[in-house]
């Protein structure tokens, strides 16, 4: 069942996203050669817990940490260990906050020190395509059409879409219905209304879109290698222009 928010739900929203937000600004200060990724999740937690805030991924179903840390062909879950951080790594960084019971979920993926030019490439790519499917997060667009978009933008650009993940609905859970994968066909799936709350996040492979997952049941890493990215935001259809509740201007 697709969960249409209150306006006091979606003010309970804001407050988390606006956490989420501030917390990836305090960790943009911090992402440089030498830093852990234990670190860095420590200044995480505590940046959240400051705000009267929880972390919303600690203990999530057994998760350890309060973020996820993804490096270079690690493409979502990488749990916070003492690896550090080198020149030329991409770091993909996933953060969830729940606040007066209400959850905000965003990732951004992130330089350390001089990276390549098909580094860079490949972080920009994954950005716009979300922003490409958003442009279709508006209400009585159907969901797949968001999908759709954000897998023409990625393909057409050589790279390939992580097909076994997906976005989600989100609010009083961190998972919500509508799954919201990032392929799909154009004018397909559920139509979007006024209230919906959805986190769509592109997870991108410069390789093939084929992905293993660890032994410790979490980390995910391109089957061939090759370098990931991950970009996500929480999005409000309005009657208008869409809402981002974890990108903040």
């Amino acid at each position: 069942m697709i969960n249409i928010k209150s306006t006091s739900e979606i003010s309970k929203m804001r407050a988390a996203g606006k956490v989420v937000f501030g917390t990836f600004k305090e960790l943009e200060k911090h992402i440089k050669p030498g830093i852990t990724t234990k670190q860095l999740d420590k200044i995480a937690h505590d940046y959240i817990c400051a705000q009267g805030a929880e972390p919303s991924f600690l203990g999530y179903a057994g998760y350890p940490a309060s973020i996820c840390a993804s490096i270079n062909d690690t493409v979502i879950h990488g749990i916070p260990d003492d690896t550090a951080l080198k020149d030329g790594d991409i770091i993909s960084l996933d953060i969830g906050a729940v606040i007066d019971g209400y959850h905000g979920d965003a990732a951004r993926t992130y330089p350390v020190g001089k990276i390549s030019d098909e580094a860079q490439r490949l972080i920009d790519v994954t950005k716009q395509s979300f922003f490409e499917g958003l442009k279709f997060a508006r209400h009585n667009e159907r969901l797949f059409s968001i999908s759709a978009t954000i897998q023409d933008y990625i393909e057409s650009n050589g790279y390939s879409i992580v097909r076994n993940y997906c976005g989600h609905g989100i609010g009083k859970k961190l998972h919500e219905d509508p799954e919201i994968p990032n392929h799909g066909i154009f004018g397909r799936g559920v139509r979007l209304c006024k209230g919906m709350t959805i986190a769509v996040e592109p997870m991108v492979n410069a390789g093939g879109f084929e992905t293993k997952c660890l032994s410790d049941g979490w980390t995910v890493k391109t089957k061939d290698g090759s370098l990931a990215c991950h970009y996500e935001n929480t999005i409000l259809i309005t009657d208008g222009e869409p809402e981002l509740l974890t990108l903040i201007e």
